[in-house]
């Protein structure tokens, strides 16, 4: 005959309603790789003392709904982080999430004298981060407003351009503004959405026209003027003029070409004057400073040139005639002054009788 022994347990009134849990978030959302916290807090008797704490994960085991403790589970080690205490908090927090963490999670305290286990749980789910601009393409000027879609509500977005932090979700849209935008979590900014591009398009800017050739040009040589800019989408016309007049008067554009590339491949004294480029596309046009072209008619340096060689060329031929002319001409003074130097010795050493007669000789009768 079987005995049967009855142990009844007498618990005071109000004893098992000082043990609870409760779940400050009971759906938590989050963004793959990021980290997430379950704040949680926990109550007993005061005259008890908490002797463990564990978080653990539902799972569904041979059609049973069981609780396994995260200690147990591979997956998630080196990952959780029990932030709680032993006293009434009970928070955890689970970094690089992964998608198998999705699912309910429970907590469970033991005491000298009870073990209690939650009965609600958290849920634990995932979002993506989709980064958005309004509008895209943008015109210049226009404003930009940066979205960051996630299917539950996050705190604070921020956001990067090409990588670097971004001030202000809105603004203006200026050309140095067109890049790749991502958005991520306040506080987690490791984790970003996919890059979205903003197209800032505009008409054509800072125009501008190169000389193949700088300074004044030769005539019969060739030149070429290219125009350029800043433009989205991308100048497909482009028109040269050339000024009729001065800057400090009123002048006239004449038309004098097309395309990218002005070639002028023989200039004359004509093509002298100021040239400007007007570049297009389909939101506008802008034009360039002019640029001055200069042939020089008189072709002086040229001229200059020839003189210069001729009078060394003259120089070279006359030097040698001229050092002869000055020998022969210091010779015949030395011959000179030799035989004016003899005719008078000739005359000091006659006799004075002789010297007498000569000069009556040569009295006139």
């Amino acid at each position: 005959m079987e005995s049967w022994i009855w142990i009844i347990l007498v618990v005071m009134p109000g004893t098992l309603s000082a043990y609870s849990v409760t779940f400050e978030t009971p759906n938590v959302c989050a963004v793959r790789g990021s980290s997430v916290e379950f704040r949680c807090s926990y109550n007993y008797t005061a005259a008890e003392t908490v002797l463990k704490t564990e978080w653990s994960k539902g799972e569904l085991k041979d059609g049973k709904w069981t609780r396994i403790e995260l200690s147990k589970l591979i997956l998630y080690e080196n990952r959780t982080q029990y932030i709680g205490d032993q006293l009434h908090d009970c928070s955890l927090a689970i970094h690089d999430l992964q998608d198998n963490d999705t699912g309910y999670y429970y907590f469970r305290f033991d005491t000298e004298r009870y073990g209690w286990r939650s009965k609600k749980s958290v849920y634990l789910y995932f979002t993506d981060l989709k980064a958005r601009v309004n509008p895209n393409p943008v015109r210049r000027g226009d404003n930009v407003i940066l979205e960051c879609g996630t299917s539950c509500q996050l705190s604070t977005a921020v956001w990067f351009k090409d990588g670097h932090p971004v001030a202000k979700p809105e603004f203006q849209a200026q050309t140095e503004d067109a890049g790749k935008y991502s958005c991520a979590v306040k506080g987690q900014e490791s984790v970003q959405s996919d890059p979205v591009a903003l197209d800032v398009q505009s008409p054509p800017l800072n125009v501008s026209v190169e000389l193949s050739q700088s300074g004044q040009l030769s005539e019969g040589s060739s030149v070429n003027l290219t125009c350029s800019s800043v433009a989205n989408p991308a100048a497909d016309n482009y028109t040269w003029y050339k000024s009729t007049g001065s800057p400090s008067s009123s002048s006239q554009l004449l038309q004098v070409g097309s395309g990218q590339v002005l070639s002028i491949p023989s200039v004359e004294a004509s093509h002298t004057g100021l040239y400007l480029c007007q570049a297009r596309n389909r939101l506008g046009e802008n034009n360039s400073t002019k640029v001055l072209l200069t042939v020089d008619s008189s072709d002086i340096q040229r001229v200059i040139l020839l003189v210069g060689i001729g009078v060394k060329v003259v120089i070279i031929l006359l030097l040698p005639l001229v050092i002869v002319w000055i020998w022969r001409r210091c010779l015949k003074s030395a011959v000179d002054e030799e035989e004016h130097s003899h005719d008078y010795e000739n005359i000091s050493t006659q006799p004075a009788g002789q010297k007498n007669r000569v000069t009556q000789r040569e009295m006139p009768a």
